[in-house]
């Protein structure tokens, strides 16, 4: 048997790893997947080699054959769309159908994403409307997000800085499925040339990507004292299978 790792450079998919090795390594072919994405924080690659060395065996990296910069900047300008209702184009790209060219080469019986026990309604959610070969490794053990970050932490691994800058994940800065106001302008704090270039790309295209009193904004409309949806409460983890039906 083939198990598939996703292994997105965040805590719970590493952990999910750690814990797919020990439950599995023994008995079943385990390889762990990564797709790059040229925009998130360059310390998500220092993380992914401490993870790598953690487990024992390679990460191996796969990228979109048709973007292989694997740059999520590349797809908005040739897509001329950033996001909407259905998801992102970056994540169908780079995440998806890079995730199903790998598949048409290597069999795989079943897969592993991080989804932690605080997780399991989008889980549950994710099997019934996406696929069933998911193995629910965090689920299985109650291991929360927290609990990964704990983990780590013990197996003296330091996390990705980006979470250190209060983002909620280590997804690209300033990702575009992102809406919340509080989001945008903790990226104009803290990566203001991240934001100059969201918001001067995405007025060219057209993309309103804030939410602000219930009107979507262009980036350069959002006031810097904006408020809105809490980030911990944010939900635009860019997992492999997230995007399943993106336009």
């Amino acid at each position: 048997m083939s198990i598939a790792v996703w292994f997105s450079c965040g805590a719970a998919s590493a952990v999910a790893a750690k814990k797919t090795l020990e439950r599995y390594g023994d008995k079943h072919l385990i390889r762990v997947l990564n797709n790059p994405v040229q925009e998130e924080d360059e310390d998500n690659r220092r993380f992914l080699r401490d993870v790598q060395a953690w487990l024992g065996i390679p990460i191996e990296i796969v990228r979109s054959k048709k973007y292989p910069s694997a740059s999520a900047v590349e797809v908005w300008e040739k897509r001329q769309f950033m996001s909407g209702p259905m998801g992102a184009p970056c994540t169908l790209e780079l995440k998806k159908y890079a995730r199903q060219e790998w598949e048409k080469e290597n069999h795989v019986d079943w897969h592993v994403l991080g989804f932690t026990a605080d997780e399991k309604k989008r889980h549950d959610r994710f099997v019934l409307t996406e696929r069933s070969n998911v193995i629910p490794v965090l689920i299985d053990e109650n291991i929360t997000k927290s609990d990964c970050y704990t983990i780590l932490q013990r197996a003296g691994i330091e996390l990705p800085r980006i979470y250190s800058m209060g983002y909620p994940n280590a997804n690209c800065i300033g990702c575009v499925k992102a809406t919340s106001s509080t989001y945008w302008n903790h990226v104009r704090v803290k990566h203001p040339e991240i934001f100059e270039q969201r918001a001067e790309q995405s007025r060219r295209i057209g993309a309103r990507l804030a939410r602000y009193k219930g009107k979507r904004l262009f980036l350069d409309e959002l006031p810097p004292d904006a408020k809105g949806l809490a980030m911990k409460n944010m939900d635009v983890e860019c997992g492999i299978f997230c995007e399943e039906k993106t336009k």
